[in-house]
């Protein structure tokens, strides 16, 4: 366990404790900051005393940087004097372990009938009969391919569903992967059930043909298949119950990130209605990178360095255009509670710049 080196927070009165939901969720471009925003929210939360655990799904680990922490990939403590936990969920590893939790060929004889990379599709091999890199049912991308998002984006949700009811923590602060990954896992619960109905149809497509050859695949493997397909129902209906949580606002709050720039309004745009497709509901919207002295965004004075427009002609530039984008995202977000986070003329990391964050996010 790593404890973090404590700096003395003597410019602002630093958050203890949140009004927030039990689960609290930064989304967003990559390369936003959700992750410090998701540090700061869980470093405040911990301040009262609330068990709060902060995971990064994002393949990118800068979670153990931005809290100057080692963060292993599972739920840690990395603080004595307060009940924070974090963890840096690794898809790479997890992958190696099965994306979905089962074991290699889960599914017996059958996984060899799902052509080349078996389950998840692929380009090699293909069942007798089918073409390169073709199976009976599914063409040219494997029995499954094309039905399934990425093997690493699945393996993170399995270790995320671990993590949603565990009792050791009364809230969950999660860092997102960049939006398109977060949004394909949203819809598991629809693929999953693909799976399974293709499988079952290939089952039943071949049953003929393995009774005819005197159980080549043999009753073991049977067995396994039917396994394999329980443990597939089983993932469906948890990530399932995930879904529900992210759909209620009473225990989810759902937060994009985004930097006062034309393109990221618009990105920040498309995802706010892809989430209320999922009907996933949005309370918060932050601005990032605001390039506006410190003390006007958190309305206190505060000894941190912030930009000089009087003089420095390139600083007055950005900030006119980042007017627009506000102009534009205060229009476009209306209803939403949007907060500003400054740019600072330092990385935000340790306590001191992230209890800053927190603040502004309060």
């Amino acid at each position: 366990m790593s404890e973090l080196d404590v700096e003395a927070v003597d410019d602002i009165d630093a958050p203890a404790g949140i009004d927030a939901a039990e689960y609290v969720l930064y989304g967003g471009k990559g390369g936003v900051g959700k992750t410090t925003c998701a540090a700061a929210t869980a470093l405040a939360s911990a301040r009262d005393g609330t068990a709060t655990l902060v995971v990064s799904t994002d393949p990118a680990h800068s979670l153990s940087d931005t809290l100057e922490a080692d963060i292993p990939a599972t739920p840690t403590r990395i603080r004595e004097d307060i009940p924070l936990y974090a963890a840096e969920i690794d898809p790479e590893a997890a992958v190696g372990e099965g994306p979905l939790g089962m074991q290699e060929d889960a599914l017996g004889g059958m996984g060899e009938l799902l052509g080349g990379d078996g389950m998840f599709g692929g380009s090699a091999g293909g069942a007798a009969g089918a073409g390169q890199g073709e199976d009976p049912i599914g063409g040219e991308e494997g029995l499954l391919g094309g039905s399934m998002p990425g093997a690493d984006e699945a393996a993170a949700l399995r270790l995320l569903l671990d993590y949603v009811d565990d009792d050791r923590f009364d809230r969950v602060v999660i860092d997102t992967a960049p939006t398109g990954h977060t949004l394909r896992l949203l819809e598991l619960p629809e693929t999953m059930d693909s799976m399974v109905g293709k499988i079952l149809q290939l089952r039943e497509r071949f049953s003929g043909m393995m009774d005819s050859l005197g159980g080549m695949f043999g009753d073991d493997q049977d067995v396994d298949a039917e396994a394999g397909i329980e443990d597939l129902q089983e993932l469906s209906d948890r990530i399932e119950h995930l879904r529900s949580i992210l759909q209620d606002p009473r225990k989810t709050d759902f937060r994009i990130v985004m930097v006062p720039e034309e393109l990221s309004v618009v990105e920040s745009e498309r995802l706010l209605a892809q989430l209320d497709e999922f009907n996933i509901p949005v309370s918060t919207v932050v601005v990032n990178r605001v390039m506006q002295d410190p003390s006007e965004v958190l309305g206190e004075d505060v000894d941190i360095a912030g930009p000089n427009h009087a003089d420095c002609e390139f600083c007055a530039r950005r900030w006119q255009v980042q007017q627009d984008a506000l102009a534009r995202s205060q229009d476009m977000f209306r209803g939403h509670d949007v907060r500003r986070v400054p740019l600072f003329a330092e990385e935000v990391r340790g306590e001191r710049l992230l209890s800053v964050v927190a603040a502004c996010l309060d």
